[in-house]
């Protein structure tokens, strides 16, 4: 007979959240990649990406560099007058302390971010024009971040964020978008004081 394993100590409910909506989002992204079988044109292999991003951004004290990779679900659906779709990005950069706040000369003041997250688009036409975007992900940042005013209790963190971008091009190759990205541990552990980025990102359809 099955047993129902008691939840993990320390770990409240409202915690489990931001995992729970992300295991989902790339659960939907899977059955959609299934469906579509993986291939967003019908000629490249399935593991190749269809997107390729840079981006930079800047918080209170720190700055960041970004580039990644995203692939295409193969789900679409109309609503809300518009079109939605979900892709998965896989991101990759470095984070760095601004000098005037390097007071402790021993303290860490470059990090590394590696992240992964399913993202839910809205466009207001098909291919091309203004969209909307959000996600839940999951990122290591190495060493556990800090900054003179904070600092992270875990090298595992939570990464949501809000975009707006315009898409462009003949083919509707070119984007362009703003981004708010919030990262912290959703109280896995304290302190979680959490940093949130403005971010500036270029993409790129292969």
């Amino acid at each position: 007979m099955l047993r129902r394993l008691p939840p993990l100590a320390g770990t409240p409910r409202m915690a489990r959240r931001p995992a729970l909506l992300a295991a989902a989002g790339w659960l939907a992204a899977g059955a959609g990649w299934a469906q579509d079988g993986g291939v967003a044109d019908g000629t490249s292999p399935d593991w190749w990406p269809q997107q390729l991003f840079v981006q930079a951004g800047d918080s209170h004290e720190s700055r960041s560099a970004v580039a990644g990779l995203g692939w295409d679900s193969g789900w679409r659906a109309r609503a809300l007058g518009g079109h939605w779709t979900l892709y998965t990005e896989l991101a990759a950069g470095r984070w760095v302390r601004d000098h005037d706040a390097r007071r402790d000369p021993t303290a860490d003041a470059w990090f590394t971010q590696v992240g992964i997250a399913p993202v839910l688009r809205w466009q207001s036409a098909e291919g091309r024009g203004w969209f909307l975007e959000g996600a839940i992900g999951l990122n290591l940042i190495s060493p556990v971040y800090q900054r003179q005013s904070k600092r992270f209790s875990t090298a595992f963190n939570f990464g949501d964020h809000l975009a707006a971008g315009y898409r462009f091009g003949e083919r509707g190759q070119h984007e362009i978008a703003l981004r708010i990205e919030h990262f912290s541990n959703a109280g896995l552990r304290l302190p979680n004081p959490g940093e949130n980025f403005r971010q500036l990102r270029y993409a790129w359809r292969l």
